[in-house]
Formats: C-alpha cells, sequence, structure tokens
C-alpha cells in the first residue's frame, strides 16, 4: 500500500468515514470503522496530516490523534463544504476532509485543551 499522506475522517458517534490519499492524490484508503477500531488503526499508519470537522467531539478525536503522531487540521464546517462533491454522505463528507485538509487557504481551528 503506498504511504497516505492526506487523510480526512467523518466522525459520528459509532462509525467513522476515512479518505486517505498519497502524495500524488491517488486515493489509498476509503473505509468505514467502529469507533473501538479508528484508534489502532491510525496507530499502524505513518505521521500524516489528518482533517477533521471542528464539532463537539472532534477536539477529543483530534488530541488522541496527535498522541499517536500526526499532525490533525480542525477545520470549521463552512470551511469544508465547498470541498464536498454531489449529495452529502459519509463518504463524500471524509473525501471533502480530506481535499480542505490539503489547502493552505484553509484555516485550522484551535484544539481545545482536555479541561476535567
Amino acid at each position: 500500500m503506498r504511504q497516505i499522506t492526506t487523510l480526512g475522517i467523518d466522525t459520528a458517534k459509532q462509525v467513522f468515514q476515512l479518505h486517505g490519499v498519497d502524495a500524488q492524490g491517488h486515493v489509498v484508503l476509503h473505509k468505514r470503522v467502529s469507533r473501538k477500531q479508528l484508534l489502532p488503526l491510525l496507530a499502524q499508519l505513518p505521521p500524516c496530516l489528518v482533517g477533521l470537522e471542528a464539532c463537539g467531539g472532534s477536539h477529543y478525536w483530534a488530541r488522541e490523534i496527535t498522541k499517536l503522531g500526526h499532525t490533525v487540521k480542525l477545520m470549521a464546517p463552512q470551511a469544508v463544504k465547498p470541498y464536498v462533491q454531489g449529495n452529502k454522505t459519509d463518504g463524500r463528507d471524509a473525501e471533502g476532509m480530506c481535499e480542505a485538509a490539503s489547502r493552505l487557504r484553509v484555516r485550522a481551528v484551535a484544539i481545545n485543551s482536555d479541561v476535567g
């Protein structure tokens, strides 16, 4: 398998959709995983840029994914929307997040620290 350089993750309550591309922009990974499978799968991947849409639980996931050595780019939903092609599906959302994360013009949202 070619190395993933950018990964978009559409988060949900139980099932997450992943879309990963290599340095040339070719799709290397397009997969649905459960909440339990996500971190073990990401732990096996070499460090890459991970794009997430900023929402309630995304700050938790961003902190956990960062601990695994990946660079996380949290983005506002309105910044991701132009990159989602066609009707809204989890797969297309993950693909849009992957594309938006790779764009320098899309600004990142600061990851909140764990306060508790």
